[in-house]
């Protein structure tokens, strides 16, 4: 069996690495590095600090697999612990990087639907300097939804709150994202 095959699932992974095959957590590395690494980077803004919080979220899942509940996805549970790293994280440095070096937003028809504005290739480098204007509760949400393309389900796993809220908060961030990106030179 392959880690290209599709059966290969995380959970039989991790049921490999509680049996005793600890070379096989490599594998759950290899797949969530990096997008565990993006998830970090948009909630805490410095790469550096990023690569600390992805080495420690994996420690700490190495750490309690035996915790892991195979009824439940792994990549929520994954994520659940780098989003507490993250936070932690933030706490420990209280400091809150801004990206004022990137330039003002092209003139994009403030008309658009907000995904297609976050999906559009033009604003994908400047986008960020109006996500980390977002409250960050938002943020993660717009990040998890639109960037790590999870649905609701699973973001209410990794945040711990209903679905509905989710949607809520989406709904909300959405409308500070707009509202964000026109003051920073998206015209209407």
């Amino acid at each position: 069996m392959t880690s290209n095959n599709p059966e290969y699932t995380d959970e039989l992974i991790v049921a490999r690495v509680i049996d005793g095959d600890v070379d096989e957590y490599a594998k759950i590395m290899n797949r969530y590095e990096a997008r565990l690494h993006r998830y970090v980077v948009y909630l805490i803004h410095d790469h550096t600090a990023a690569d600390d919080v992805v080495q420690d979220s994996f420690i700490k899942a190495y750490q309690n697999l035996q915790g892991f509940n195979p009824t439940y996805k792994f990549s929520s549970w994954i994520y659940r612990i780098a989003h507490n790293e993250a936070m932690n994280a933030i706490k420990k440095n209280r400091r809150h990087m801004t990206n004022d070096d990137i330039e003002t937003l092209p003139d994009v028809g403030y008309d658009q639907r907000i995904e297609e504005f976050i999906d559009s290739s033009i604003l994908k480098s400047h986008v960020h300097a109006c996500l980390a204007k977002l409250n960050p509760k938002y943020r993660e949400v717009i990040q998890l939804v639109y960037f790590e393309r999870m649905k609701y389900e699973e973001v209410s796993d990794i945040l711990h709150m209903p679905a509905s809220t989710v949607g809520v908060w989406l709904s909300r961030a959405k409308a500070q994202l707009k509202d964000i990106c026109k003051q920073r030179g998206v015209k209407q």
